[in-house]
């Protein structure tokens, strides 16, 4: 029996993504796939990632079989909108105007995820 492919054979992504992705309860590459990248990345931010938007576009283009950085112009500005609605839909409504923006820009600390 074949076991299944990691998560880091998908491209743009490693070995650190394996981690991340095993502990948001998703060990392997096809069911990433099977997911798509917005409900793999909801996951992600619900076991208490740091969202971080060029993770998230190199997430939908590694499924694409892309190279992160060929995400560009409208592409991009609609991926960041699509990456916005996730991080706000998995953003606690009760935090203060300075933890959103230390949150936009990636280091509120974990223990607030």
């Amino acid at each position: 029996m074949r076991m299944p492919d990691p998560v880091s054979t998908i491209r743009n992504l490693g070995p650190a993504s394996d981690a991340s992705f095993t502990r948001a309860g998703i060990h392997d590459a096809q069911t990433l796939r099977d997911l798509g990248p917005d409900e793999a990345y909801r996951r992600l931010l619900t076991a208490g990632s740091s969202p971080h938007f060029i993770g998230y576009y190199a997430l939908v283009m590694g499924l694409q079989g892309r190279p992160w950085n060929d995400c560009k112009g409208d592409e991009k500005i609609a991926l960041r909108k699509r990456f916005d609605a996730l991080k706000a839909q998995n953003t606690p409504t009760e935090w203060s105007d300075l933890e959103k923006a230390l949150d936009e820009i990636g280091v509120l600390p974990r223990t607030r995820r």
